[in-house]
């Protein structure tokens, strides 16, 4: 439960101490000593062709973008993180939510680039996803995982079927 708690214990002194950053941006979550920094944002504007290339880089198939593009414009919530060098910018990790606006969410195309992987990057993309849904006090938040990434999920707190409840799915013939 120490995940949650994190989520839950900020101090409104600390984050008043940041300094403020451009709309839908969030403070960098890492600085490395040569300058490049790891930030956070909630903006929608992504370059449809730069996500592809980080979903393949991970192996996922491709998606129509024309539909890739509806889903984030019908997203509750879109977080993207960035790598910065300097002025140059790269998407690294991805993450959206859909939502009743109420109660319930669900976490879709979490995705962090394969060389930023391993470094607790995914973890903090979950983490920030999950403090933005609760900001708009939602408090059941669901994900479909694949069997790989199960216990990453874990770890964060995720239960498979808390309840015994089953899933229930249809799909086209």
């Amino acid at each position: 439960m120490g995940f949650w708690k994190s989520l839950f214990t900020a101090s409104d002194a600390a984050a008043a101490s940041r300094p403020a950053q451009p709309e839908g941006q969030a403070a960098p979550v890492m600085t490395t000593n040569s300058g490049t920094r790891i930030f956070f944002s909630t903006d929608r504007e992504i370059d449809l062709y730069e996500l592809e290339e980080l979903c393949d880089a991970v192996g996922w198939s491709r998606r129509p973008l024309r539909k890739v593009k509806k889903a984030i414009q019908h997203s509750f919530l879109v977080v993207s993180m960035w790598e910065q060098r300097g002025a140059q910018r790269r998407l690294i990790g991805f993450s959206r939510a859909t939502s009743d606006h109420a109660f319930n969410a669900t976490i879709w195309d979490v995705v962090v680039h394969p060389d930023f992987q391993g470094k607790g990057l995914g973890k903090a993309l979950m983490k920030q996803v999950i403090k933005k849904l609760r900001s708009e006090d939602i408090s059941n938040i669901t994900l479909f995982a694949d069997p790989q990434v199960v216990e990453f999920y874990r770890h964060l707190g995720f239960m498979s079927d808390p309840e015994g409840i089953k899933g229930m799915f249809w799909y086209p013939d």
